[in-house]
């Protein structure tokens, strides 16, 4: 089978929300909830074993509702959060949990894909974030680097900062901020910056990118009208401390340094429909993944505002003279930014794109219709970032 070939799994139910198992550095490992409003929902642990091309798979069950985002322990493989819908009351309400997988699990299995007896294992609850006093949960952050005793979860207008306990059975909320002032105040998404001692937050609600910082819980920076229509997602990029990508239902990429906001650094018009998620690879800034409700994934070079806009530079003592000569040519064009290769396995919108915490260049989307797809960077691409 040829090296780039996507490898796809296929879930039963619709699906929303993926994670790549942050803490696992070693295995290719990403969890998948579902929505399914009938039946149980399940978390799906994928491991790809990329030497042979497949996918094994456990489930564990999420009984308490649908599952419409998730996020792991950047310190323990087996902890991971969900925010979930829950009715009751006849009311529908979002709420989030802490949750531990079997041990087992934590560290993958060895099962084959379509060995569907296999018996469904559940998750064990460790704490809820108690939003009944703040709304609807729209996601949950852990601090990046951290012990993974620090979350912050964003419900309707409220940022809140909890502090995890006794082994993460308990969450006390340490700190909170609320948005005020007219028009559409819910937040739809965030990012915990992993610059700045972890001490900077971004989050998105209607058009509008705000910048927090988690000790004073103070707006540090503001971007409105950040997209013509809603936000619907932000990443930092891992090596420039102020850049800063969103997304939205204007179908644009946007890219801004947060010390000037009257105009974005860049702007990407490749996709024909809402962009759901933006996300800067962990190790190669210049690699950026969107996945969009056109139903495709498009991969980009940004490299005139990565960290590297000339390339991978090579130290003068390293290189011989006629290598020498040859680099001067090659710095004297900066390299251009490129839509490298736009994926078109998915038959549904795109609701999540992620790059996987082992592996820099492997990346995995999911669409509503269940379909996961599993994709590598180029290989000519990655030689070329490479050498």
């Amino acid at each position: 089978m040829e090296d780039d070939a996507p490898v796809i799994y296929g879930l039963e139910f619709q699906a929303r929300a993926l994670t790549p198992q942050t803490a696992e550095t070693d295995a290719i490992r990403f969890l998948v909830g579902t929505q399914s409003l009938r039946y149980d929902n399940q978390i799906h642990i994928i491991d790809f074993d990329d030497e042979n091309n497949i996918i094994n798979k456990n489930v564990l069950l999420h009984q308490v509702g649908e599952i419409w985002h998730i996020s792991a322990s950047p310190a323990d493989k087996g902890v991971l959060a969900t925010c979930y819908n829950k009715t009751s009351d006849s009311k529908v309400m979002t709420c989030a949990a802490v949750w531990r997988m079997p041990k087992e699990l934590e560290s993958g299995s060895h099962e084959s894909p379509d060995d569907s007896s296999s018996n469904t294992q559940t998750l064990e609850l460790l704490c809820h974030l108690d939003n009944t006093a703040h709304g609807n949960m729209a996601c949950v952050m852990w601090e990046p680097m951290g012990d993974g005793k620090k979350i912050i979860s964003l419900a309707d207008n409220n940022i809140l900062l909890w502090d995890l306990q006794e082994s993460s059975a308990k969450a006390v909320l340490s700190s909170s901020a609320a948005l005020e002032g007219k028009g559409q105040l819910k937040f739809t998404s965030g990012r915990w910056s992993p610059h700045h001692n972890c001490t900077q937050i971004a989050t998105a609600n209607d058009t509008t990118v705000r910048g927090w910082d988690t000790r004073s819980m103070r707006q540090i920076y503001c971007i409105e009208n950040a997209h013509g229509q809603l936000v619907r997602d932000l990443d930092f990029n891992p090596n420039k401390q102020y850049y800063l990508a969103s997304c939205g239902d204007d179908c644009k990429v946007k890219f801004w340094d947060t010390r000037n906001v009257t105009e974005p650094v860049k702007t990407l018009e490749e996709h024909s429909h809402w962009v759901w998620n933006v996300r800067y690879n962990h190790s190669h800034d210049q690699l950026i993944l969107t996945g969009s409700s056109d139903s495709r994934v498009i991969l980009s070079n940004m490299v005139s505002i990565s960290s590297e806009p000339f390339g991978h530079m090579v130290d003068d003592d390293e290189l011989s003279d006629q290598e020498d000569q040859h680099q001067e040519e090659k710095i004297k064009e900066p390299l251009q930014d490129s839509v490298i290769a736009t994926y078109e396995e998915h038959e549904d919108s795109v609701y999540a794109v992620e790059w996987s915490s082992a592996d820099p260049w492997l990346f995995a989307s999911l669409s509503y219709d269940g379909r996961l797809v599993i994709n590598r960077v180029p290989r000519a691409l990655k030689y070329h970032i490479l050498l």
